[in-house]
């Protein structure tokens, strides 16, 4: 019995730090820029990545949220075609905007 309950801990314990989303092959060729580098770029559409920040009581670490989310939209770009990605804005509960863009031929 106590055997699992240290599992539970322990699981609990790095829960926050999960990583759930993987990122396709295609999506492996979409980079995450700043605007500024976007001038020249054709804009392909805007997408919002949604990921789970909260399992019950347990928030997910910041940097894991944000890892996911970004994944989540290099995913979609790729699907739509682009090449890049430029962050709107911060992540919030779990969401985040995107900008899609081709700048590559």
């Amino acid at each position: 019995m106590k055997l699992n309950y240290y599992a539970l801990c322990f699981a609990i314990a790095i829960l926050p730090a999960c990583t759930w989303i993987e990122p396709t092959k295609e999506a492996q060729q979409v980079t995450l820029v700043k605007s500024f580098n976007v001038k020249d770029c054709l804009k392909l559409g805007t997408t919002v990545a949604a990921v789970t920040y909260k399992v019950g009581i347990i928030t997910r670490e910041d940097d894991a949220v944000t890892k996911d989310l970004i994944i989540a939209a290099k995913n979609r770009a790729a699907e739509l075609g682009g090449d890049s990605i430029v962050a709107k804005g911060p992540a919030k509960e779990g969401k985040m905007s995107f900008d899609i863009y081709k700048c590559g031929e």
